[in-house]
C-alpha cells in the first residue's frame, strides 16, 4: 500500500504554507495526483519536497533544484553524474557567498573607519 499525503500533512511536516507546495508543483518539482480536487502527494513527491527545500537552503534556484532532482535514477542510486553537478552547483554558489562575506567585510571595515573619523572630530570640537 502507497502512502499519499495531503497538501495540509506535507505543510505541517515541512513547515512550509500550501502556497509553497503548490508552487513548487508549478515548476514541475511536484506532481501530485488528485482525488476529485484534493491533491494528493505521494512518497516520491515527498522526497522531492525535502531534497528541494534542503538545495533551496543550500542556496540552490528551484530550476537548479528540478534539473539535479530530475537527474535521479532509481535503478543507479548513486548516480556520479548527479552528484558531480550537485557539487559544482555548491561549489558555485560558495564562491558567490565568499564573495558576498569579502563585500560585507570591506564595507563593515570602511563603516568603522568613518566612524572613527567622526568619533575624533566630536572629541576635537566639543560643541
Amino acid at each position: 500500500m502507497t502512502t499519499t499525503y495531503s497538501i495540509a500533512e506535507l505543510s505541517r511536516e515541512f513547515e512550509v504554507t500550501p502556497r509553497t507546495l503548490r508552487f513548487y508543483e508549478d515548476q514541475g518539482l511536484l506532481n501530485p495526483g488528485r482525488r476529485h480536487t484534493t491533491r494528493v502527494y505521494s512518497d516520491s513527491d515527498r522526497t522531492r519536497l525535502k531534497l528541494a527545500l534542503r538545495g533551496r537552503r543550500l542556496g540552490l534556484s528551484v530550476e537548479e533544484c528540478r534539473e539535479i532532482i530530475d537527474m535521479y535514477d532509481p535503478d543507479q542510486p548513486r548516480n556520479a553524474r548527479q552528484l558531480l553537478r550537485l557539487c559544482e552547483k555548491i561549489r558555485e554558489h560558495r564562491a558567490h557567498l565568499l564573495d558576498k562575506l569579502r563585500d560585507i567585510e570591506a564595507t563593515l571595515e570602511a563603516m568603522n573607519e568613518v566612524e572613527g573619523k567622526c568619533l575624533s572630530e566630536l572629541l576635537r570640537d566639543p560643541r
